[in-house]
């Protein structure tokens, strides 16, 4: 399967996308961010649909909705506006409904709908990989560069806020993070199966550390290891490979929880 360059693209895309979710997955664990990144992920359906509607990039548009979301969700929680779960809700809805109603107004067929929501990483280009790549690269230097107040703006912003050090700063560049590699990501595993993705090698890594320093590697190794064996596993198996990638995910996890149990 290497003689072919569309295997050779997924296999790197794969790759260089495991390091930015196992970076994104961290941080989306240590926070309590699931929920808001699964608000972000069905958010980002509404741009996919008004960016048909329009004629205009549909990727581009779900990263505007995308950002827009993460912003709002956080600006409505750190305000008291609203509760951050309500906050979450009405950017949920919203995104799917805008996206149901003009994927429906839109004449004709709309061809990334299905990769949208399942993905299709064996159709990624290499401008795709580049943007990957980009991403991956700014996001580890953000961390190497800021990793202590980071992880301590996540685990205890108020603290951070009282001894003078911009919580909201760095949670808020972060968010940004989240945001545009939901949106990258998207294009791999699909909306329906994004957050195991993101989730799943992080968990697993906490079964057996609690310590950043510690769960960032691992993650990252196991986000590898399930996202090449589920590609490799769909050359035998006419199954998607966001499917497969998922499932070796679950195996992976449960695999560990009983040896860890044990």
């Amino acid at each position: 399967m290497l003689e072919y360059a569309f295997f050779r693209n997924a296999l790197l895309a794969l790759l260089i996308l495991s390091i930015g979710g196992g970076l994104l997955g961290s941080y989306i664990v240590t926070r309590r961010l699931v929920s808001i990144s699964g608000g972000i992920t069905h958010a980002c359906f509404g741009g996919l649909g008004l960016g048909h509607f329009l004629g205009w990039s549909p990727v581009g548009m779900a990263m505007v909705f995308a950002i827009g979301s993460a912003l709002g969700v956080q600006w409505l929680s750190n305000r008291g506006s609203a509760r951050e779960d309500s906050a979450i809700a009405v950017v949920w809805a919203a995104g799917m409904a805008i996206g149901v109603t003009f994927v429906f107004l839109t004449p004709g067929a709309v061809p990334e709908l299905n990769a949208f929501l399942f993905g299709n990483i064996l159709m990624v280009t290499a401008f795709d990989i580049m943007m990957f790549g980009a991403f991956t690269v700014s996001l580890g230097v953000f961390y190497m560069l800021c990793f202590r107040k980071i992880m301590a703006s996540a685990f205890d912003p108020d603290f951070m806020t009282v001894i003078g050090v911009r919580s909201a700063l760095y949670n808020g560049v972060m968010m940004l993070f989240v945001a545009v590699g939901i949106v990258l990501m998207i294009r791999c595993v699909g909306i329906m199966l994004l957050m195991s993705l993101l989730t799943l090698p992080t968990l697993t890594a906490e079964l057996f550390s609690k310590r950043m320093q510690t769960i960032l590697p691992v993650a990252i190794l196991l986000s590898v290891i399930g996202s090449v064996g589920g590609l490799f596993t769909a050359t035998i198996i006419d199954v998607p490979v966001s499917a497969l990638i998922v499932a070796f995910q679950v195996a992976i996890y449960g695999l560990a929880f009983l040896f860890r149990k044990k």
